[in-house]
């Protein structure tokens, strides 16, 4: 079992390395996430390395994904389902592209935490809106 603290980052570690890469801008937008939001209120930063790194080894195992996605699921009680979506969400739209990979990603994480797809729609567009340039 994890932490909901440790269920939000690997929902947003699994998105950004859901295409194969972990761009700068990503990583720098999950450390601002972490350092702000209230949901982050009592997490130990220092932690956050060990956090990532536990969650890129649970991805290298065959069942990985599948795992870490158990994890998240039985880790976040559901009043912060939406929040980790819309974490996810953030992450996806940090570089301003969305590949298949990632929106893929991000569909399998509102079908596993069971976000009605008209919230997660809101969502999504809140994170396009917040990352236009």
């Amino acid at each position: 079992m994890i932490t909901h603290h440790t269920a939000l980052i690997y929902t947003m570690v699994l998105v950004s390395a859901s295409d194969r890469r972990m761009p700068d801008i990503e990583l720098r937008k999950i450390g601002e996430i972490i350092g702000t939001l209230p949901v982050f209120t009592g997490y130990n930063t220092q932690l956050l390395p060990q956090t990532a790194s536990a969650c890129a080894d649970l991805l290298d195992d065959e069942e990985g994904l599948e795992k870490a996605l158990a994890l998240i699921e039985a880790a976040l009680p559901a009043k912060l389902r939406e929040t980790a979506y819309a974490l996810a969400c953030d992450i996806a739209a940090a570089d301003q592209e969305v590949p298949e990979e990632e929106a893929r990603m991000l569909e399998m994480i509102r079908h596993r935490l069971k976000i009605d797809r008209l919230i997660a729609a809101g969502i999504e567009r809140g994170a396009r809106a917040r990352f236009s340039k």
